[in-house]
């Protein structure tokens, strides 16, 4: 059997010492399903004096997807929301023609030490769809759908699996899923999407009697469906996927399109300050100096 691609990622630091492992996009494959970017943040403390605060910032023309294993996050955003975003929860972001938010340490947590813990995904929206109204959805953990098997539990995050549909709406077909096996179980893991990929987030496992260690991304065989069966320790993955992007996007900063000229204007447009404010928030991340060719 061929060995899947396998991605260990490299290290990003974000500001303030706040490092996250980047796993999409990359040489070897820019996208799976609509997922363009991938982020592995944690465990990290915060601690009172940490300043991992991320400023008001810019997206077009993708959705941000937020989900924690631990930890707590307020959301803010150029629409008005407010939310904290608690563990088993997908917070669902779509900047499409334009958004603006912030991340930043609940005010009620402002003297504590807690730990922060997850993933941060980009789904590129449809090119039909890429100038959709900006929206935000938060989809509370206790409405997620789980499938309970021997050794097993596999929360539908986003998509369908397992006989089981996720309340999450999305612009074209998406899958998101964060499986748990105790020590030694084993899933039988079907065809859910034409493209799809699996994280270790906290342990190796065996991918179809092929090892992949920790911290790695791999590539699935297309139309063929895998077993996982994890160590001794048990372990904790997400599998992610969906139907093929239909054409190629560009990436800069925080931007997301399949025209260049788009993304130009959009750097343009946060220069003059004209992609809105989140309420009661002054800073604001300015354009990194390294300017987009076209």
């Amino acid at each position: 059997m061929t060995q899947p691609l396998r991605l260990t990622g490299h290290f990003k630091d974000l500001g303030g010492g706040f490092t996250v492992r980047r796993l999409l996009p990359a040489l070897q494959c820019r996208s799976v399903g609509p997922f363009v970017f991938f982020d592995h943040f944690g465990p990290v403390t915060v601690a009172p004096a940490s300043e991992f605060d991320v400023r008001p910032h810019p997206h077009i023309g993708l959705a941000t997807v937020t989900y924690l294993f631990e930890g707590v996050i307020l959301h803010r955003d150029s629409l008005g929301s407010v939310q904290q975003i608690e563990p088993g929860a997908i917070n669902w972001m779509t900047a499409g023609r334009g958004i603006v938010h912030s991340e930043r340490r609940p005010p009620a947590l402002a003297g504590s030490t807690y730990v922060n813990h997850g993933i941060q995904l980009w789904a590129a929206l449809p090119q039909a769809h890429e100038e959709a109204e900006p929206a935000f959805v938060h989809t509370p953990a206790a409405d997620i759908p789980h499938h309970q098997g021997e050794g097993c539990t596999v929360r539908v995050l986003v998509g369908s699996a397992f006989g089981l549909a996720s309340p999450v709406a999305t612009l074209a077909p998406t899958l998101y899923l964060d499986v748990q096996l105790a020590p030694g179980a084993g899933l039988e893991l079907p065809v859910l999407a034409p493209e799809m990929a699996l994280y270790t987030v906290d342990a190796g496992l065996v991918l179809d009697d092929e090892r992949i260690d920790a911290q790695t991304l791999a590539l699935l065989a297309p139309g063929q469906a895998a077993h996982l069966r994890a160590g001794p320790g048990g372990v904790r993955c997400v599998v992610i996927g969906g139907a093929p992007l239909d054409g190629p996007r560009h990436i800069w900063w925080n931007f997301v399109s399949s025209s260049k000229d788009r993304i130009l204007q959009a750097a343009q447009a946060w220069e003059d300050d004209r992609l809105g404010h989140v309420p009661g928030e002054t800073e604001r991340i300015p354009l990194p100096p390294r300017h987009f060719k076209p």
